[in-house]
């Protein structure tokens, strides 16, 4: 199956989790949007709410908006659902077809790959926050040598001129 779009640009955040929509886990999956729906209204126990929640109208709003590829849900009657990697990988196991099940593995690895990116940043973050302390201190330590240097740079008073014409040593 030819994909137009990586896997990893279906994955979006939505109420803090990475999640599919599920007009892209079915076009995935080569199904419908009615049948994986379907399929996953008939085993519903197998589909808690980390795995699977419905969004409301703004998050629609919001995916249409951002999301060019699904614009066509702008005038769906019903809200989309979304499915964490968990409800992505039950949902190929609930359609049980075989390119549903080949495209799980896609699926999972997108999803691992983003968690390794995410945890990848995280560790550019700590240690470009280490390296700003580092340097605050660095600055800190600049501007006390500075001021205590200051005074060393400043110009030496010039010496008090020696007076022009005869002088007396004292009054006798």
């Amino acid at each position: 199956m030819k994909r137009s779009k990586p896997i990893e640009s279906l994955i979006l955040t939505i109420r803090g989790h990475k999640v599919m929509i599920d007009a892209d886990l079915a076009g995935l999956y080569g199904v419908e949007t009615r049948t994986l729906n379907q399929a996953v209204k008939r085993n519903t126990d197998r589909f808690p709410k980390d795995f699977m929640f419905r969004l409301n109208a703004g998050e629609k709003s919001e995916v249409i908006t951002n999301c060019d590829h699904l614009r066509r849900l702008k005038f769906a009657k019903s809200l989309p659902f979304a499915f964490t990697e968990h409800g992505a990988i039950m949902a190929a196991t609930v359609l049980n077809s075989q390119q549903a099940v080949s495209m799980s593995v896609f699926v999972v690895r997108a999803f691992v790959q983003m968690r390794e990116h995410i945890a990848a940043n995280a560790a550019i973050l700590k240690r470009l926050a280490e390296i700003d302390r580092a340097l605050l201190e660095h600055d800190t330590a600049l501007l006390d040598l500075y001021e205590k240097l200051l005074p060393l740079l400043q110009p030496l008073p010039d010496p008090p001129k020696p007076r022009i014409g005869f002088q007396s040593k004292g009054k006798s």
